[in-house]
């Protein structure tokens, strides 16, 4: 099975009122944890990688043909596809050369016009190549790559602007941040999402910090129209917490405890279970 490009299974997911989880790569682990949970829960699944991931794990090329590589070696029959989250401008470029199969150019950080402008380039590019395109209007908060944000909400219209551009599926600021949520959190704004909706038809819209929103308000997302959710956070935290309960259990004193397989093992099946769980509550589960 080859990476795809993520737009027939989020169109697949508008269809079907489900979402499809995206992923965030953190490590060789992660990419073994998600990949073997797809493929056992047999759901269509979208990795991303970040600008700061793409640096820590040497670059698109690298990933993309790791990914590939262990998408062979593991014998996985679902669509994956294979996605940069928040790319800049020249991220983008970069991972539209080297093998990724979509693209995201988060441009909400510039004014209305230069998003627009600099969209249509990538759009263009990559559909060229078969890529799938994702864009964003309102910029998320909390933090990502070290920038810290407020986040803002999404001005409809903008959206509308976007989405006419032939992008894939759109990402929108509706109150959702990155990272852990505050205990003041507002919740997610449903108003506004269902407003945005209205403008943009059937395009798959996307909802970022999507760890440690309640289930409740996930659902309801979805209802209203999301169709791809991005979950790193508790991912991270699952293979964080398992990999401290290791050493707190004593476990590399034993035999070859000590070697970084197995030191990573628990890490990797608490990744994997908790990617599982979000499948199972974003409805994907057997979609593929």
């Amino acid at each position: 099975m080859k990476l795809v490009s993520a737009k027939e299974m989020l169109d697949d997911a508008v269809k079907g009122h489900y979402a499809v989880g995206h992923f965030n790569l953190n490590n060789m682990e992660s990419v073994r944890a998600f990949l073997l949970a797809a493929e056992e829960m047999k759901s269509p699944i979208i990795l991303g990688v970040s600008g700061g991931t793409a640096k820590y794990m040497g670059g698109y090329r690298t990933i993309s043909d790791m990914v590939q590589d262990f998408i062979n070696f593991l014998g996985i029959s679902v669509p994956v596809a294979l996605h940069v989250d928040h790319g800049k401008y020249t991220e983008a470029l970069d991972a539209i050369e080297n093998g990724f199969s979509s693209v995201m150019f988060d441009g909400s950080s510039y004014p209305i016009a230069e998003n627009i402008e600099k969209t249509k380039e990538i759009v263009a590019l990559a559909h060229a190549k078969g890529i799938s395109v994702e864009a964003e209007v309102g910029g998320i908060g909390g933090e990502e790559d070290g920038r810290i944000s407020r986040g803002e909400c999404a001005d409809p219209n903008e959206c509308k602007m976007i989405a006419d551009l032939g992008i894939d599926f759109l990402a929108a600021g509706i109150g959702n941040i990155h990272g852990k949520y505050p205990l003041d959190w507002e919740g997610l704004h449903f108003d506004l999402l269902a407003d945005i909706k209205s403008k943009i038809g059937d395009l798959p819209l996307v909802l970022h910090g999507g760890s440690c929103i309640p289930d409740d308000q996930i659902k309801k997302a979805i209802s209203l129209g999301v169709s791809k959710i991005n979950v790193n956070t508790e991912c991270q935290i699952a293979f964080t917490e398992a990999t401290r309960q290791y050493f707190m259990d004593g476990r590399d004193k034993e035999s070859k405890g000590f070697t970084p397989r197995a030191v990573l093992a628990p890490g990797l099946e608490a990744t994997k279970a908790m990617c599982i769980k979000k499948m199972e509550l974003f409805g994907s589960v057997g979609k593929a």
